[in-house]
């Protein structure tokens, strides 16, 4: 993959979780329990797919800045480690380059 790809591939994937982060804010006290869509927050361009986690499952996600929330099937193990799999989501981490990036881009830092 090219180093222009690889930039928007990463771009992508911090839109989608800085979209993730506003969902999670937006729960009301007292919902850490309830289900809610969250954006895939997988390298594809044209991903639109949503997962159901509970804001609780999406914080262990984010425990770790190289961690993304993804749909089954959408993880690229060649870029990316598993962490998790479950029915409903697939937790990868970055390694490398790609773990840097995403580091240097969570907007939790």
């Amino acid at each position: 993959m090219d180093s222009d790809r690889k930039q928007l591939v990463a771009a992508n994937e911090a839109l989608a979780r800085r979209v993730n982060e506003a969902i999670e804010r937006g729960q009301w006290p007292g919902e850490e329990d309830q289900r809610s869509a969250y954006r895939c927050e997988c390298a594809r361009l044209d991903c639109n797919r949503m997962i159901e986690l509970t804001p609780a499952e999406y914080e262990q996600v984010r425990d770790d800045p190289r961690r993304f929330v993804v749909f089954p099937g959408h993880e690229r193990l060649e870029v990316e480690t598993m962490i998790q799999a479950t029915p409903a989501y697939v937790v990868v981490a970055k390694g490398g380059e790609a773990g840097a990036v995403a580091e240097a881009t969570d907007p939790r830092d």
